[in-house]
């Protein structure tokens, strides 16, 4: 991999493993047209087999199951049970279900979906909620990254772990657990609310579920939001795919344990790649966005879910990004300025990662900007799910040290760090 001078890449990769699985819910196939059966009634033919076995034959069976999968997913049993109640009442109507036929029931309908089968790439990056027992020179980070399974479909998981003074990552252990949150609740305009478990942050996967985010959840821009009175919120921007149509959405959390995940409006939402500044600017929430598929805009609202308009600030000048740009990321409050991480394609479809510096008080000023990527594609670690193709979805600034986490060809991600005055002094 080709980097500036001044860049530092870390030892740590972390790869896609076929073997992470989320217990999701199973329905039958519905039957070709023309033929007389159909998902409903091969599900009532489910759940007649099993309501027609002895009492001796479910506890095997089940017990069967539970033993392949206890191992594989904190609680198999309470899973299934969730997966039972939301099956057809209609299917079990006027018959007595026992606790052991319920959950064997249950089983029937679910199934294990390895979510980063492919791909586990685009990270971003924010200080962790928590920072009880930090040394003070130490900050404990949390990332969020998209994940690629069977069928081309992203969701979203997450790791965390600590960046030293040093400039020194340690990555916090998986236990190797993953679950799909509950949706709390879901209006109509496919706007949701989720709870994940109690566990660790890295065993939570947000899983496409409404029309809109049908074969993904993209590319999340994370950023810790301080509003004007001081209170913090963590929002991500991000791209829904439906399959045919993409639109951008936002998601809310405090804790990272219960979310909320909305549409935005606008017609500068109709692109991807929106990243959120972290704090207001004049009194307005501000935006970076992409809505002309090439250049970087500036957007101001005073709703935090509808962006227009905009002023284009940053566009195509250097070779490696003559086809198009975008950011990497939310931008960056440093004394000098918005620090903004961008991501620009050159020959080849090459994507490379390189930075501008925007006014603190009108980031529609430009005040300077790397001529030349900080990191490149290059080498053997060029090939990959996407060759030819390094990308991040945001850094952080410790001190006066950069923390960049990048993915590979669109398949595994790794780090590297960088001075912030080597950097700014290589801007033009």
């Amino acid at each position: 991999m080709s980097n500036s001078a001044f860049v530092s890449r870390l030892p740590i990769l972390l790869r896609p493993n076929p073997a992470s699985v989320v217990l999701r819910p199973f329905i039958p196939a519905i039957a070709p047209m023309g033929k007389a059966s159909s998902d409903a009634v091969r599900a009532q033919r489910i759940v007649d087999g099993v309501l027609a076995l002895s009492a001796i034959e479910v506890a095997s069976e089940l017990g069967r199951v539970l033993t392949d999968f206890s191992g594989r997913h904190r609680d198999v049993a309470l899973l299934f049970r969730e997966r039972f109640r939301q099956i057809d009442p209609a299917l079990c109507e006027g018959r007595d279900v026992t606790p052991d036929q319920a959950l064997l029931i249950g089983s029937y309908f679910s199934h294990e979906y390895s979510y980063m089968a492919a791909a586990l790439f685009n990270p971003s990056i924010v200080t962790h909620p928590d920072q009880s027992g930090m040394d003070p020179d130490a900050i404990r980070f949390l990332i969020s990254l998209r994940c690629v399974g069977e069928g081309h479909i992203s969701s979203l998981t997450f790791r965390t772990g600590v960046l030293a003074s040093c400039g020194s990552v340690t990555m916090d252990t998986v236990n190797g657990h993953a679950s799909v949150p509950r949706v709390l609740g879901e209006n109509a305009d496919g706007d949701i609310e989720i709870q994940c478990g109690d566990g660790p942050v890295s065993e939570c996967v947000i899983f496409p579920v409404t029309a809109a985010q049908r074969n993904g959840i993209e590319d999340v821009r994370l950023v810790r939001f301080v509003e004007d009175d001081g209170s913090t919120c963590y929002y991500g921007t991000y791209t829904a795919f439906s399959g045919s149509e993409i639109r951008s959405e936002l998601l809310q959390t405090n804790d990272f344990h219960r979310f909320a995940l909305e549409t935005m409006t606008g017609d500068a939402t109709r692109n991807k790649g929106m990243a959120l500044f972290p704090r207001r600017i004049g009194g307005r929430y501000a935006m970076l966005g992409r809505q002309d598929g090439e250049s970087i805009w500036y957007l101001t609202s005073d709703k935090l879910r509808d962006w227009s308009g905009g002023v284009r600030v940053i566009r195509p000048r250097y070779p490696w990004e003559f086809v198009q740009m975008g950011n990497c990321g939310p931008p960056m409050e440093i004394d000098e300025g918005w620090l903004v991480l961008t991501h620009g394609v050159g020959p080849m479809r090459n994507y490379s990662i390189g930075a501008a510096l925007l006014d603190k008080n009108d980031p529609t000023k430009l005040l300077a900007r790397t001529p030349h990527p900080l990191v490149r594609p290059d080498g053997e670690e060029r090939e990959g799910y996407v060759p030819n193709v390094v990308y991040s979805c945001g850094a952080m600034v410790c001190g006066r040290t950069l923390l960049l986490p990048y993915a590979l060809a669109d398949s595994l991600t790794t780090f590297a760090t960088a001075p912030l005055d080597r950097l700014l002094a290589s801007m033009e």
